[in-house]
């Protein structure tokens, strides 16, 4: 992949676009731009001396391919007792554009050998206790009306069960009340090698270059309209300075920092929250191989989305793995590898009312991170045993997961609210666009930076030429999959056929 060398003096660059980051938003935009403008010029910088070590590698995300076959969290449920599915059908076709994009750039040799960063693995959510069945059945009964989940499987027979996650089921009694919901069409998907592999596309392209070991330390806009950017060469100390007509910040957690230093009208009153994260990693080969699905349960009260447990069957580098978890903690780093000064260098006269409103209406998440900090090993034992109760310790060790920043904002009402979501971010005059906060994050990115695309190049976008070059990367472009059945299948047929899938 190129690594550009600068030269050692200072010198001004003048690319079209300036991205932030290297990771898997930085390389979808990266891409679509290339694809629908061939002659853009396009900078990339990376603090770090690798693409894709934060949020975007296998280790530090859950890789599930969200598509909300399993997450519950997608699917609350209301005062009534009825389910809402409207978030989990949103994210179920933003994953399928996602797809569908991955499927153009193999069947066009910009992406080779998907087998090594996507697999088929069956999505279940699992359930324990008389109200929970009861919530998993009304769930799985408005969800299957949709063309997009349509083939979603419902099972409370322990028989059943036990042939679909066998480690799950092992000496359960048979009193109690257990069910599951099963998607075959689920997926588990190696974000950090889909991006190093994104990049390393990008990086051979005319008028794109990747620069690692660079940390962006000022972003200021000038008079005419171009933002100036000043950037520090961690190699050498050198400083850099460059110009572009449009900023992409994708740098994960760091990209608040980064938001507030470009100091934008519409950013004002913006903050974050920081939550850790770990996994107990299986190291006995023979339990790894018993287990061949996703299986996510309900969180606990309080819990952020990214904390939602599962018994996760992953390919990370090549080799099947398991993975339970992921356990939340508190760092004041807005990355893994970042600094713990971030969360104090984030605190501003504009965010300080809505930071302390959202910590005092989000009190059952503060209990939650406290509960979850303080954890010994054999709580998380006690935890991985819900869902594998034959588990034993001298099996499993603790891995530390990615960093997460959940976004605060402003609110009218409550002063201050907490987003579990994740935000884009874009000036008036769409010369700058940045991504906030965390899950479902990955599997969406394709959706989302068509949605910077909107934003920020409106008339491009508008062109009767990118219109033609979308509807070729994305069949169902303009098409919603979940109100068209006959369309939802053959585009899945021919993804799953393309990204050498078997279902």
């Amino acid at each position: 992949m190129l690594n550009s060398q600068l030269p050692a003096s200072n010198f001004q660059l003048n690319p079209d676009v300036i991205l932030i980051g290297t990771g898997i938003m930085s390389a979808t935009l990266g891409v679509l731009l290339k694809e629908l403008q061939p002659d853009i010029t396009i900078e990339i910088y990376e603090r770090l001396d690798k693409p894709a070590q934060e949020s975007s590698s296998a280790w530090n995300n859950a890789g599930t391919g969200h598509s909300a076959f399993c997450e519950l969290n997608y699917t609350p449920q209301k005062e009534d007792g009825s389910v809402d599915v409207k978030k989990a059908i949103k994210i179920a076709e933003q994953f399928e554009v996602t797809r569908q994009f991955w499927s153009y750039l193999v069947e066009n040799n910009k992406l080779s050998n998907p087998e090594n960063f996507i697999h088929s693995i069956p999505h279940l959510s699992f359930v324990w206790g008389k109200e929970n069945v009861e919530f998993l059945h009304k769930r799985h009964q408005a969800l299957i009306k949709n063309p997009l989940f349509s083939e979603m499987k419902f099972s409370a027979d322990l028989e059943q069960l036990k042939s679909w996650m066998p480690l799950v089921m092992q000496d359960r009694s048979e009193a109690e009340a257990v069910a599951a919901t099963k998607m075959d069409f689920g997926t588990d998907v190696d974000f950090g090698e889909l991006t190093k592999r994104m990049l390393d596309y990008l990086s051979k392209q005319d008028g794109v270059s990747i620069h690692y070991n660079h940390e962006v330390k000022r972003i200021k806009k000038k008079e005419d309209k171009t933002w100036r950017l000043k950037i520090k060469d961690l190699n050498s100390d050198e400083k850099i300075k460059s110009k572009a007509k449009f900023v992409f910040i994708g740098a994960g957690g760091a990209s608040l920092l980064l938001l507030q230093e470009a100091d934008i009208q519409e950013a004002e009153g913006y903050g974050g929250f920081p939550v850790g994260g770990q996994w107990l990693k299986c190291n006995n080969e023979d339990v790894i191989q018993k287990h061949h699905s996703k299986v996510y349960g309900k969180a606990s009260v309080g819990a952020p989305p990214m904390s939602v447990p599962h018994l996760d069957t992953r390919i990370i580098n090549g080799k099947k793995e398991l993975l339970f978890g992921p356990f939340a903690g508190f760092s004041t780093k807005f990355l893994k590898n970042g600094s713990y000064l971030d969360l104090l260098d984030s605190i501003e006269l504009d965010n300080i009312k809505p930071m302390l409103y959202a910590g005092w209406n989000n009190m059952p998440l503060t209990k939650y991170l406290i509960e979850q900090v303080m954890q010994s090993d054999e709580n998380r034992m006690e935890a991985l045993r819900e869902y594998f109760p034959n588990a034993t310790m001298e099996d499993w060790e603790l891995l530390d997961a990615g960093q997460r920043v959940q976004v605060i904002k402003k609110d009218e009402k409550e002063g201050g609210t907490l987003e579990f979501g994740t935000e884009i971010i874009t000036c008036s005059d769409g010369t700058l666009a940045c991504l906030l906060g965390a899950s479902p994050g990955a599997s969406t990115a394709v959706s989302a930076m068509i949605d910077v695309l909107n934003r920020c190049f409106k008339e491009e976008m508008n062109s009767a030429d990118w219109q033609e070059k979308l509807k070729k990367m994305i069949p169902s472009f303009g098409k919603p999959l979940n109100e068209n059945p006959k369309l939802c299948k053959a585009i899945r047929e021919k993804t799953s056929k393309t990204l050498k899938l078997q279902h």
